[in-house]
């Protein structure tokens, strides 16, 4: 399988992500928990793809929790600065009508 990008939206008491392929197809996305439960849900589903990178909004704001747990557990994780995060969620929407 071809590497994946798992894009992570952190918000105090949960964590969006989107997983996507080279081509940026959405391959999974879920709404996890940020308790010990969640994360591990999370971890879980990010895991099904074996090479992958997190890109995770804010990792030194909101993020950072869980950034550093992923990090921890031997994840690669990329910060995305929240402008860039913004830009790219608009993009779609713009390209559709």
């Amino acid at each position: 399988m071809k590497h994946v990008i798992i894009g992570m939206d952190p918000h105090k008491r949960s964590a969006t992500i989107e997983v996507i392929d080279h081509r940026e197809n959405v391959l999974a996305q879920g709404r996890f928990g940020t308790d010990r439960d969640g994360y591990q849900a999370m971890l879980k589903a990010g895991r099904k793809y074996p090479h992958r990178t997190w890109a995770v909004e804010g990792c030194n704001g909101i993020g950072r929790h869980v950034a550093q747990r992923l990090v921890a557990d031997g994840e690669t994780v990329l910060d995305v600065p929240a402008s860039h995060a913004t830009r790219y969620q608009r993009w779609p929407q713009l390209t559709r009508r």
